[in-house]
């Protein structure tokens, strides 16, 4: 199932599915974790992933939010990293290793030429969890899913 908010890349890429496990009762239990607390894509996914699920005949699940630990951008897959690249948006840079990474505004290279020559136009983009960025050496602007 692809992400709402990015349909290039599914919720297991985007690493917003935590788990999937049979509970004693039967009841496939579907842990899911959103990228920002309060995103309004979660309740979306919730439901597309009951959906999902009643489609294939799975009528005894549960789909649980998982807070703690909060989801990081260091979750998403290579796949996932690569399909954002393709779509136009920069993945996350780096892995988040401490809460001052994230306080520096490391080079972003542009998603359609490369270059690292980029700024920061806006903290938030289309989404609370990308930025709003542009390339000085193509001049186009670009989305970063940011480091978080």
């Amino acid at each position: 199932m692809l992400d709402p908010e990015i349909p290039v890349i599914s919720v297991v890429d985007l690493g917003i599915v935590r788990s999937v496990e049979l509970a004693a009762d039967g009841t496939l239990e579907v842990s899911v974790s959103p990228t920002y607390s309060g995103c309004p894509a979660t309740e979306v996914i919730r439901a597309q992933i009951g959906a999902a699920l009643e489609r294939a005949g799975l009528a005894k699940h549960r789909v649980r939010d998982v807070l703690s630990p909060p989801w990081t951008s260091d979750w998403i897959t290579e796949v996932g990293r690569a399909q954002l690249l393709e779509y136009g948006i920069a993945p996350p840079s780096a892995p988040v290793a401490s809460p001052r990474r994230l306080l520096n505004d490391a080079p972003v290279a542009c998603p359609r030429c490369s270059s690292k020559d980029t700024e920061r136009v806006s903290e938030f983009g289309s989404t609370p969890c990308k930025s709003l960025r542009r390339c000085r050496a193509c001049r186009e602007p670009f989305e970063h899913f940011k480091c978080i």
